[in-house]
């Protein structure tokens, strides 16, 4: 993979967790509902944990975007991306990018290991 590419790649797939992170902190109540009943049941308040949610979403975006190794990052993210999937079928409509975003973050994990 070109050096290009992987940073366009990189560009589009960090743009998928910057977005959510900021929109956490400036509408949490947009973006609640898409937080699994398990994960909101956890003893945190619901302001607590979309900013750890949003933190984990701004640190995994910045890890991508540095390029630092890629491999463990991009698989954290396609992990992400399938589970909010998973846990939201019912809104598929609107997420079916993630499936689309996830294979992205798995394409950046095999092409890193590919590089030699």
């Amino acid at each position: 993979m070109s050096k290009t590419s992987s940073l366009l790649l990189r560009i589009a797939l960090a743009f998928a967790f910057l977005y959510p992170a900021y929109g956490f902190w400036t509408a949490p109540s947009d973006w609640i509902g898409y937080i699994p009943a398990f994960a909101r049941n956890v003893g945190l308040s619901q302001g607590v944990l979309l900013m750890l949610i949003a933190g984990l979403h701004l640190v995994i975006a910045l890890w991508i975007l540095s390029g630092w190794r890629i491999f463990i990052p991009s698989l954290i993210a396609a992990v992400l991306l399938g589970s909010i999937v998973y846990f939201n079928q019912n809104q598929l409509n609107v997420l079916f990018r993630d499936i689309s975003l996830a294979l992205v973050a798995l394409a950046l994990a095999v092409g890193s290991r590919n590089r030699s």
